[in-house]
């Protein structure tokens, strides 16, 4: 229930798609504004952040950390921006295409674990079982 016109904490929450301790910790890190407090003591949260939360969840879902979207948020509230989203922007694909690079390489040795039917990360009996450090993880550092 709104409280003198605001929201309160889960309402705000719940029509972001997000949790209380999510809008508890963009508080803290400063991506959200500290909200008004009703005379009861509870947050009280005009309709804005909903928005913002909603910019902020798109943006990490486009690759950006939460650290850059702070970064980015920062100097959009400047009254002379930087062109950072550009140069930024332009830089996430070739982060992303490493990152894609790299899930191809687990995604194959994945399926050559499934293959070899290896069965335990740390003891596996299966013949030339492709598991990384396999050998480390014996307790008696003995190789196979």
């Amino acid at each position: 229930m709104a409280d003198r016109g605001g929201l309160r904490t889960g309402e705000v929450a719940e029509r972001a798609g997000v949790n209380v301790e999510t809008l508890r910790y963009y508080e803290r890190r400063g991506l959200l504004a500290q909200p008004a407090r009703s005379i009861g003591g509870h947050r009280t949260y005009p309709p804005e952040p909903i928005t913002l939360l909603a910019i902020i969840k798109a943006a990490q879902r486009l690759g950006f950390t939460l650290g850059e979207v702070a970064e980015l948020m920062d100097t959009g509230r400047r009254r002379h921006p930087t062109p950072d989203l550009q140069a930024r922007a332009r830089s996430k694909p070739v982060e992303i295409e490493r990152k894609v690079s790299d899930l191809r390489a687990i995604h194959g040795r994945l399926e050559e674990i499934v293959a070899a039917r290896c069965d335990s990360l740390t003891n596996c009996t299966c013949p030339a079982c492709p598991m990384p450090f396999a050998d480390l993880a014996d307790p008696d550092g003995a190789a196979r």
